[in-house]
């Protein structure tokens, strides 16, 4: 009896090992072909993983994405898509810094990232992969770093270059997929123009004061940069984040979609931006998606008969520098500015002008010149009250002056609104007798 019971006890354990391992193999089946994972990843703590490469990811790796290898829509099959994908960011902002991390931690294959900028100060309240200890170092350089910190077995390349016509189209080709993370036009159309000639996915992202957009162009038959914007917007009209000011997390939070975008189209998961727009407003805290309209068959450069067969000019296409720095205008003629030593002199000698500051009320907050000024905001000039403000003060001066002309003089920051402004003020002020000129450089040349 004793020896039917242990023959008992033996059978009921081969049945119970055979089922186990017709469990493994089941799995093991479902491993081969992308669609489940093993347990073991599930309890990576204290089980240990296969003992080798599964469809080219090593153990480390199976550690290190398992969490995004769990995903049914990513599993095996996507993350050997990413590990295998290259990606090129241009430009190392407040866009690049969250896009960059997360591309990196996904695992891509190769990451590029240019830009021909350093680290500044004012950089680090949303450009947050630099640090204080990279101030000076080169913006591609010190995202590399910090992206290396978190994964590095992904393939960096930094570029401390100004990306133009003469390097883009060679640069882009080496990638499968772009994201535009620079502030400016003409690098816009550079970027678009080089990815259609390419054969490129632009994932485009921008953020400005509260308020940020994502699309994603040239992507399963959809539109491109130019058929959406044939022409460029005038340089005045144009405003970037050095002059308008953003809140740090708006480009975090749009860098992070733009990334995502990126994953979704690398692994076969298509876009959700290809020919719509996503608006984001940080103070309602809402995300809105517009249709746009579909690729032009007009379009110069993608559509059915193109005229743009390789890069041109773009900085003398858009009538401004691929620059993300403050830019010049140079509306008014030399004699219709003064310079900051000049203004200087104005001031200690005692001359009775009309200072008229068309910054914001806040910037004023921060510094303004030693003289009663009449703080018109750009947007508020031509409007009743402020002309009426003007026209006052001027009439109020002409009475000490007599027959002398009134010296109208205009500052904003950097010396271009204060152009602008100067240029209504001639046209507005024209029939009193007025003497209206800009300061050069604006409070930024006074400071220096």
């Amino acid at each position: 009896m004793e020896g039917v019971e242990d023959e008992v006890k033996r059978l009921r354990q081969i049945i119970e090992d055979k089922s186990k391992e017709i469990d493994q193999l089941k799995q093991e089946l479902l491993w081969e072909r992308g669609t489940c994972l093993p347990q073991a990843i599930c309890d990576l703590e204290s089980a240990p993983i296969l003992q080798k490469d599964v469809k080219g990811l090593t153990n480390e790796e199976i550690r290190r994405y398992s969490r995004q290898l769990l995903l049914p829509e990513l599993g095996v099959k996507g993350q050997q898509a990413l590990k295998s994908s290259t990606v090129l960011i241009v430009g190392a902002g407040g866009l690049c810094c969250p896009s960059a991390i997360y591309l990196a931690a996904a695992g891509i294959g190769q990451l590029g990232i240019i830009d021909y900028d350093e680290v500044e100060i004012s950089n680090l309240h949303r450009q947050v992969l630099h640090r204080e200890s990279k101030i000076g170092v080169s913006k591609s350089v010190s995202a590399v770093a910090a992206c290396q910190e978190l994964n590095s077995s992904v393939n960096y390349v930094p570029y401390h270059l100004p990306l133009d016509s003469s390097n883009a189209l060679q640069i882009i080709q080496q990638y499968d997929l772009v994201l535009d993370a620079t502030d400016n036009v003409a690098t816009r159309y550079l970027l678009n123009d080089a990815c259609i000639l390419a054969g490129k996915p632009l994932v485009s992202g921008s953020a400005l004061r509260f308020e940020g957009q994502l699309t994603v162009y040239n992507y399963m038959g959809g539109p491109c940069y130019r058929c959406l914007y044939p022409k460029p917007p005038p340089p005045e009209t144009v405003t970037n984040c050095s002059d308008g000011g953003v809140l740090g997390v708006v480009p975090g939070i749009i860098g992070c979609l733009q990334a995502l975008e990126a994953i979704k189209i690398l692994t076969g998961q298509g876009s959700s931006y290809s020919q719509k727009m996503l608006l984001f407003d940080a103070l309602d805290g809402s995300f809105q998606t517009i249709k746009l309209r579909g690729r032009q068959p007009q379009c110069p450069v993608c559509g059915d008969n193109p005229s743009i067969t390789k890069l041109i000019d773009y900085e003398q296409f858009c009538g401004a520098k691929a620059t993300d720095k403050d830019k010049v205008l140079e509306l008014l003629k030399p004699e219709e500015r003064i310079p900051v030593k000049e203004y200087n002199t104005l001031l200690k000698e005692g001359t009775p002008h009309v200072l008229v500051d068309v910054r914001q009320p806040v910037e004023l907050d921060i510094c303004q010149l030693p003289y009663p000024c009449l703080n018109i905001p750009i947007d508020h000039v031509e409007k009743k009250q402020s002309i009426e403000k003007i026209e006052g003060q001027v009439r109020s001066l002409s009475e000490m002056r007599l027959h002398e002309k009134v010296p109208v003089i205009v500052v904003c920051r950097r010396g271009n609104d204060s152009q602008l402004a100067a240029r209504r003020f001639q046209t507005i002020l024209k029939d009193l007798n007025v003497d209206v000129k800009d300061i050069v450089g604006g409070l930024t040349a006074w400071a220096n």
